[in-house]
């Protein structure tokens, strides 16, 4: 016989959305990064852009206003840092398609700097949120280098959100952290690392 307590309080299981937070993407992966610095789990940081400073004013004496700057050189990623010994070095995209995302989207000198990275062999690779269906995925680079590679040969001008259901890895939203990249890296990217090297090393 199923007892009912006066005033007893009903659990209630709570869903993180994303839209009620007001966050973006790019700080969704600031929060989650800073969660990693507090628990001693990684070290990565966004990077900062490297800007020239043409023009400053002076307002006051104690005062100075930079009034005309510009953009040294494109940016490469937007994160790098270090986790359990590897070099880590992505990119964050965000789609309003349904459908794909768009290959413009993403630099070729993005692409060239990841395949440096990974070909030192660092971990490369793009998170991307697809805005539609409020799903994060995390592409490996060799994905994105493949679909590059045949772009240029083929013409097509976007990644299809099937290979991101079919080659890459959802990245599950959460309050703390916010997207919790470093799961796929220690549950797919890290094993195989590991297992390539024992077979370089045979």
């Amino acid at each position: 016989m199923a007892l009912n307590y006066p005033n007893a309080k009903k659990a209630v299981q709570k869903t993180v959305n994303r839209a009620n937070l007001g966050m973006t993407l790019e700080t969704d992966i600031e929060q989650t990064n800073q969660y990693y610095l507090d628990k001693n789990i990684a070290t990565i940081y966004k990077k900062p852009t490297p800007v020239q400073v043409v023009s400053v004013s002076y307002p006051a004496r104690n005062k100075a206003k930079i009034v005309e700057a510009y953009y040294k050189t494109p940016s490469t990623t937007d994160f790098n840092g270090i986790y359990k010994g590897y070099y880590i070095d992505f990119d964050a995209k965000e789609t309003k398609s349904k459908t794909s995302i768009p290959l413009k989207n993403i630099h070729v000198h993005q692409i060239e700097h990841l395949k440096r990275i990974t070909d030192q062999g660092g971990i490369g690779f793009l998170i991307v949120y697809f805005q539609a269906y409020n799903e994060y995925y995390y592409l490996p680079f060799d994905v994105l280098y493949d679909h590059y590679m045949d772009s240029l040969k083929d013409g097509r001008k976007s990644i299809a959100y099937e290979t991101f259901q079919k080659e890459a890895y959802p990245i599950k939203f959460g309050y703390n952290p916010r997207v919790d990249y470093l799961k796929v890296i220690d549950s797919y990217v890290i094993p195989a690392l590991k297992e390539s090297n024992m077979c370089f090393t045979k």
